[in-house]
């Protein structure tokens, strides 16, 4: 049976007060908000997602969405819960303030995107592709469509969806064969269809609005062509109010390995109406803004389907007997047994390195916004990729190992655990699979400039190795001092891996299938090694603590845990970029 959820409350006060060496939070808000604040809003959400979303998790996975008489209907409760959910502000809260909505800080979006998704995540599905049409929107929407559609979005009246996918066009979306002819009253007739909508129907809110890419007459093949237009399921009146139903036909919803309680549906345009958003032959342009918000997200829920894998599989192991353990008493629990210890301490490290690393890319990007700075801006999105790609491609491993600690009872559905992994397979496929992320990554973040983005981030390594160091040196009969010491040896070797590696992906720039054979390989080892530095951040300032508790103590464990076991993948990582592809 699955347990209840508990949010990771301390662990986001932490990383937001002083694991980066200062109040992030009062830094991007010039003050207006604290950490202190931000572990408050981190602590009602925890609340409202293990009072009213947690609960429906298990409910969702069995009972799925059906569709009936051409309308989908969700499990009991979505409902109900996602009008609690809206009412609560939730949706407002995380909108940009341009969008009208609070435009709470990218690192406290980070903190509420795992616990909505450690929650629920078939239902946080919804809200994140309401959240990146809201972005694609304030980018790139007309007043009238802002007025019209953003508002509701941003209210959390309405959901909002993304529509690329088509039978024949799936990476590829320069062959999208959907199309859009203008009317001459400033809409357009939509005609196509488009499978894989993520919530593209259901019965929790009053309208969807699809962001749709579509082709318009005459326009050039390829991605090119495209055109990114708004189309409602309900037309709008007006005066604001519903209309008569759009041309768009529910045909199918998709039957799938995991995440049941999201509708997956395949959408039927047939002379639909809809709204341009932006210039025709900009769509992919518009896209990418919400691609971009989904791929960040992506992260998020990589970390909380991990965490909610991890928390399970503790529960189960400080309670199951099996087995004499090894020098424990006879009443030790198989939490004791060695590799059930190490499973435990894998997952639970890598489960804060992605925390962690998605708390640092969301203030990277507040920084970026703050300050207009250009280099900062490259690195965050320097590190969207490898936080989608990375952190997706752990979380199935680690909802698998939360399996192999339940043994044979991981195996049955009753227990739970089966439902995360399930859950979390689909990560690394949607929004661009590891291949688009790593692909992204060498073409565009490292190639062309020569790696320069990339040793911006190994210098900061470097800086943190320095500190460990010194920590090391200030305190050398302190509890962090053998740890800060290991740290910095380990992180000193991975970011000279690193480097390597970085060098030989720039050396592939004539030999284009060299570099994409062993781009993925690539992508893990910056993630992993991203992780490793998070862990060093940490060691840090747990060093300058004058009396360590017992979360100190675990900080320290996790840290030397993940540079033990974790960090030595970006040295083989290394050796198999250096061998592009082998024939």
């Amino acid at each position: 049976m699955a347990i209840d959820y508990q949010p990771p409350t301390s662990d986001y006060a932490f990383l937001y007060r002083e694991a980066f060496g200062t109040d992030i939070v009062a830094r991007a808000t010039g003050g207006e908000l604290t950490a202190e604040d931000a572990a408050d809003v981190i602590a009602g959400a925890g609340e409202f997602a293990a009072s009213v979303l947690a609960p429906l998790q298990s409910i969702g996975d069995r009972e799925g969405a059906r569709l009936v008489d051409g309308q989908v209907h969700l499990p009991d409760g979505f409902a109900e819960a996602y009008r609690a959910f809206a009412d609560a502000g939730w949706v407002s809260a995380e909108a940009p303030a341009s969008a009208g909505g609070d435009g709470l800080p990218g690192s406290i979006r980070a903190g509420l995107g795992e616990i909505w998704n450690a929650s629920n995540a078939a239902f946080a599905l919804c809200w994140l592709l309401t959240a990146g049409q809201i972005h694609a929107l304030d980018a790139a929407a007309s007043d009238e469509l802002r007025e019209t559609f953003l508002t509701k979005l941003v209210s959390g009246e309405w959901t909002g969806t993304m529509n690329l996918t088509e039978p024949a066009a799936g990476t590829d979306l320069g062959a999208i064969r959907t199309t859009a002819t203008p009317r001459g009253d400033g809409s357009w007739s939509v005609k196509g269809q488009k499978i894989f909508i993520t919530w593209g129907d259901h019965d929790v809110a009053d309208n969807i609005v699809h962001l749709v890419l579509a082709r318009t007459p005459d326009a050039p093949d390829g991605a090119r062509g495209l055109s990114l237009f708004v189309v409602p399921k309900f037309l709008v009146n007006a005066d604001g109010s519903l209309g008569d139903r759009n041309g768009v036909e529910t045909v199918a919803i998709e039957h799938k390995l995991g995440i049941h309680g999201s509708p997956t549906c395949v959408l039927s345009y047939e002379d639909a109406t809809g709204y341009l958003v932006g210039e025709v032959g900009g769509g992919l342009a518009g896209m990418f803004v919400m691609m971009n918000s989904a791929r960040t997200g992506m992260g998020f829920q990589a970390t909380g389907i991990a965490d909610r894998a991890l928390q399970q599989a503790e529960a189960y192991a400080a309670g199951r007997m099996q087995g004499r353990v090894l020098e424990r008493d006879a009443d030790a629990p198989i939490a004791e047994h060695p590799d059930v210890r190490r499973l435990l301490l894998s997952m639970r490290s890598d489960v804060f390195a992605m925390r962690a690393l998605s708390v640092h890319v969301g203030d990277l990007f507040d920084q970026a916004e703050a300050s207009g700075d250009a280099a900062t801006l490259a690195l965050a999105e320097f590190f969207v990729p490898i936080l989608k790609g990375w952190a997706t491609e752990d979380a199935v491993t680690l909802t698998s190992d939360a399996i192999q600690v339940h043994g044979g009872m991981g195996f049955i559905e009753e227990t739970g655990a089966a439902q995360h992994y399930r859950d979390a397979r689909i990560m690394p496929i949607y929004e661009g699979t590891t291949a688009i992320q790593s692909n992204d990554l060498i073409g565009r973040k490292v190639i062309r400039d020569r790696g320069a983005t990339a040793e911006r981030l190994f210098a900061q390594v470097d800086e943190t190795i320095a500190a460990l160091r010194a920590a090391a040196g200030d305190q050398p009969q302190g509890a962090a001092a053998q740890p800060a010491t290991r740290a910095a040896d380990r992180l000193e070797r991975a970011v000279a891996s690193a480097r390597r590696a970085t060098a030989d992906i720039v050396g592939f720039a004539g030999s284009p299938r060299d570099a994409h054979a062993v781009s993925v390989p690539y992508l893990m080892l910056l993630g992993v090694l991203a992780g490793g530095w998070m862990h060093g951040l940490a060691v840090v300032a747990v060093a300058a603590h004058t009396a360590p508790d017992d979360a100190d103590g675990a900080r320290l464990t996790a840290a030397d845990f993940y540079g033990a076991h974790h960090l030595p993948r970006v040295h083989a990582l290394a050796e198999t970029v250096a061998s592009g592809e082998t024939l």
